[in-house]
C-alpha cells in the first residue's frame, strides 16, 4: 500500500477570523489557491488514489475537497475523526486494513503533529524521528503490511514550495 500523507493548507488564524472553534477555521483565500496548486502538482507525479480519508475540520476537508475535485476523485474522498487533533492513529490504520478491495493508494489528509508521529511510528517504529510536516506539504509511504509500529518506507517527502514549483513547470498550468 502507497500511503501519501498531507497536511492542510493555510488556515485563517482563530484570533483574526473571529471563528472561535478550532474545528471550523477554513482555508484562507492564498491556502485554497496553494491547494489547488498542489493538488496539480499531485497530478503532475502522476499518482492517483483509491480511497481520500480526511479529517473532518473545516481546513482538512477543504483540502482534500481541493484534491478530490482537481483529481476527479469525489467519490472516493471520507471523512474520520481519526484523523482529528487527538485522534486515534490505530483505529485509523484498522480502518484502512478492513477495507475491502485493499485500497492501493490512499491520501491522508489531516493535521500537526498528528501527521509526523504517525509518519515516524510507521516509519521508525517510535516517536523518535523528529520532522515537520509544513501546510500544505506532502510524504509518500510505502508498506507491505500497514501495522502499528515499524512497517513502512519513506519514500518521498515534498515541502508545499516543491509542490508549487512542479505544478507551475506542469503542462497546462500557465
Amino acid at each position: 500500500m502507497n500511503l501519501y500523507l498531507l497536511r492542510h493548507g493555510i488556515a485563517v488564524d482563530s484570533a483574526e477570523s473571529g471563528v472561535v472553534p478550532d474545528a471550523e477555521r477554513p482555508l484562507t483565500p492564498r491556502g485554497r489557491r496553494r491547494m489547488l496548486q498542489i493538488a496539480r502538482a499531485m497530478s503532475a507525479l502522476d499518482v492517483s488514489f483509491d480511497l481520500i480519508f480526511s479529517s473532518p475540520l473545516v481546513r482538512a476537508a477543504e483540502s482534500a475537497a481541493i484534491v478530490a475535485q482537481c483529481m476527479k476523485l469525489r467519490n472516493a474522498l471520507k471523512f474520520t475523526d481519526d484523523l482529528m487533533p487527538g485522534g486515534d492513529p490505530r483505529s485509523l490504520l484498522r480502518r484502512l486494513n478492513q477495507r475491502r478491495p485493499r485500497p492501493k493508494n490512499v491520501l491522508l489528509v489531516g493535521h500537526e503533529p498528528y501527521l509526523s508521529q504517525l509518519i515516524a511510528r510507521l516509519v521508525a517504529g517510535n516517536d523518535g524521528l523528529a520532522m515537520e510536516l509544513k501546510k500544505g506539504g506532502l510524504c509518500k509511504l510505502k508498506a507491505t503490511a500497514l501495522r502499528w509500529g515499524q512497517c513502512a518506507t519513506l519514500v518521498w517527502l515534498l515541502t508545499p514550495r516543491h509542490m508549487m514549483r512542479m505544478a507551475d513547470c506542469s503542462p497546462g498550468t500557465k
